[in-house]
């Protein structure tokens, strides 16, 4: 039988668990008082600042948490996938084969529901809006972050009339 210190114990907890926990509920888990979870969570820190991880054992509001440090973010936004709905990847497939595009123009095109998707895409940095001197309106347009995630380096060439007309119709007719 594997015998097993406090703060070894501790780390597979905040590990398992991937949300904050405050000393108590880590003593619960863990089976051990306060004191106990104290020194272990020092020991971590200690642990995890000497032998520079990506790691770090970190207190938040909510209580200790095992977490990526703040350097690797970008890395983050890098390697894991976005997760957009369909409504939100077809907002952003209307504004990749207009872009630019007026807000006004998208919202047309897509419904009002594309409000709410042209957040979420500027939130995630695959769209760019800016106001637009000629109109009341915002300017969108993909940003180099939707041509690295999804490896388009060029998109293709507009369509002509009649296929404009069915990709239009078809984009109004989805959700």
């Amino acid at each position: 039988m594997i015998i097993m210190n406090a703060a070894t114990k501790i780390e597979a907890i905040l590990y398992l668990k991937g949300k904050p926990l405050s000393i108590s509920e880590i003593a619960e888990y863990a089976a051990c008082d306060r004191n106990t979870v104290e020194e272990g969570l020092i020991e971590l820190i200690d642990e995890y600042a000497r032998r520079d991880s990506a790691l770090e054992i970190v207190e938040t509001p909510n209580g200790y948490s095992l977490q990526l440090r703040s350097d690797f973010h970008d890395l983050v936004q890098t390697l894991i996938p976005v997760e957009l709905g369909v409504g939100a990847l077809r907002t952003l497939a209307a504004i990749a084969l207009h872009s630019p595009i007026l807000q006004t123009d998208l919202i047309d095109l897509r419904g009002s529901g594309a409000y709410q998707h042209v957040q979420e895409l500027v939130s995630l940095g695959l769209v760019k809006k800016r106001r637009d001197n000629d109109s009341r309106s915002y300017s969108l347009q993909v940003t180099p972050k939707f041509h690295q995630y999804f490896q388009i380096e060029q998109l293709p060439q507009p369509f002509s009339a009649p296929q404009q007309q069915q990709l239009e119709l078809e984009l109004q007719s989805e959700p």
